[in-house]
C-alpha cells in the first residue's frame, strides 16, 4: 500500500479526473460515488482512505473482508463507512455476505438473489444489490448475459424479493489498453438499464457501477454513477502474496 501522502496525492488526481470527465458531459461531481477497492490490501488501507474522506469501500471476497472485521468495525462506526461486495459471490456464502456487507454489487443469478433475500429477511434488514451483467465472452468473468432467459426471470422475480433493494446494474468489461475501446461496453450497460427500467417499472434501476482505474473517465462520460478504483488510489497489488 502507498504511504498516506501518496494516497492523498493519488486521491487528488482521481478527483480532478472525475471532475474533468463530469464537465465534459455536463454532469455534477455529486452524481459519482467513488468506491475504494481494498482487496489484497491490509485493513490499514481502509483506515487511510477513511481519513481522507472516502466512505465507500469495495472488497472482492467474503473471507478476506471477514478477516478485516476487527479493524473494520471501529472504522465503520467512526467514519460512517459502507462496504460493497464487488466480486463474485457463491450462493452458499450468501448468509455471511448479507451480515458483513452493506451492499452486494454482484448479483449474477436468480438463485443467489433468493438466497440473499432469505438471509436479509433473517437479519431483519433490506439489502441493497446491483445486478451484474456480463457483456463479453470472457470465461473468467461473472454476470448474466443481457439477452438470457435468466436475466428476464430475475427481473420478473425481484419485485417479490422484498428484502432486496435493487439499485441498478454493474459490469466488468474486458481490459483493453485503449480506454476508448471500452466505451461501447459502458454505453451498452446504460442502454440496457434504460431498457430494463421501461420493461420493469417497479424496479428502481438508477445506479450504474462501471469503470475502474484505467477507464473510469470514459465510464463517467457514459453515465456511470459508481466507479471502483483500487490501483489508482493504493498502487499496484502484489499478486505474488495472493
Amino acid at each position: 500500500m502507498n504511504t498516506h501522502d501518496e494516497l492523498e496525492r493519488n486521491l487528488a488526481q482521481v478527483l480532478e479526473t472525475i471532475e474533468a470527465a463530469c464537465r465534459r458531459v455536463q454532469r455534477t461531481r455529486s452524481e459519482i460515488t467513488l468506491i475504494a477497492v481494498t482487496k489484497m490490501h491490509p485493513a490499514a488501507a481502509i483506515g487511510a482512505a477513511a481519513e481522507l474522506g472516502i466512505t465507500h469501500i469495495g472488497e472482492n471476497k467474503v473471507q478476506e473482508f471477514d478477516s478485516k472485521q476487527p479493524e473494520w468495525i471501529p472504522l465503520r462506526d467512526s467514519h460512517k463507512l459502507h462496504a460493497h461486495l464487488i466480486g463474485h459471490l457463491q450462493s452458499n456464502k450468501a448468509a455471511r455476505a448479507a451480515s458483513l456487507f452493506d451492499a452486494i454489487d454482484s448479483v449474477d443469478s436468480l438463485r443467489l438473489a433468493e438466497r440473499l433475500d432469505a438471509a436479509a429477511a433473517a437479519l431483519h434488514r433490506t439489502l441493497p444489490v446491483l445486478i451484474e451483467i456480463k457483456l463479453s465472452d470472457e470465461e473468467a468473468k461473472s454476470g448474466l448475459a443481457p439477452q438470457s432467459a435468466e436475466i428476464e426471470q430475475l427481473l420478473e422475480r425481484l419485485a417479490d424479493l422484498t428484502h432486496l433493494n435493487v439499485r441498478g446494474l454493474m459490469t466488468v468489461p474486458p481490459y483493453l489498453r485503449d480506454a476508448e475501446a471500452v466505451r461501447p461496453y459502458f454505453r451498452q450497460l446504460r442502454e440496457l438499464r434504460e431498457t430494463y427500467a421501461r420493461r420493469y417499472p417497479k424496479l428502481q434501476l438508477n445506479a450504474l457501477s462501471m469503470g475502474m482505474t484505467h477507464d473510469y473517465a470514459v465510464a463517467i462520460e457514459e453515465g456511470a454513477t459508481e466507479i471502483r478504483l483500487g490501483t489508482a488510489l493504493f498502487g499496484a497489488r502484489d499478486y505474488g502474496k495472493a
